[in-house]
């Protein structure tokens, strides 16, 4: 079973999930399955915390135990996105390069776009080669104040 639990943020309603004692989503779309159970549990909760404190500027990294559901491809992606220094962005291209796939950039693109644990896996943080902001599943408004918020802490 997965639990779900929505939560007002500065950004809007988010609504994170967890199944099998880790976070399996976390979504500024609402996810609906008869699977999934409206519970607040212990790491709900501290995924929000740790959220909350991010929005505030006071965490950089995610303590959390993470379990997003994807291809091989996608969750190697996902791995590099970690990677991403708070602050920083990297293109399409370069984490293309950086998993041994350079011709690949719509691919990674793609998972990009299918992550399914926003922020904590900050592929907020990657851009075009242009260094233009270029799709964000959460909408592009949302990935530019994720930017601003993270430039603005490390200033």
């Amino acid at each position: 079973m997965v639990s779900f639990y929505i939560y007002r943020t500065i950004l809007g309603n988010v609504q994170i999930l967890e199944e099998s004692k880790a976070i399996a989503g976390i979504s500024f779309q609402q996810i609906f399955s008869e699977n999934l159970i409206n519970r607040e549990t212990s790491i709900i909760k501290e995924a929000f915390k740790q959220l909350s404190e991010y929005f505030k500027g006071i965490r950089k990294d995610f303590d959390l135990p993470l379990n997003p559901k994807g291809t091989d491809f996608q969750k190697k992606v996902w791995c590099e996105l970690t990677k991403i220094p708070y602050g920083e962005t990297k293109s399409y291209k370069q984490i293309a390069e950086s998993i041994g796939s350079p011709k690949a950039c719509r691919a990674v693109g793609l998972a990009n776009n299918r992550n399914p644990i926003a922020v904590v896996i900050p592929c907020h943080r990657v851009i075009g080669s242009s260094g233009n902001l270029i799709g964000y599943a959460g909408g592009l408004h949302r990935k530019e104040f994720l930017l601003n918020l993270e430039q603005s802490a490390i200033k």
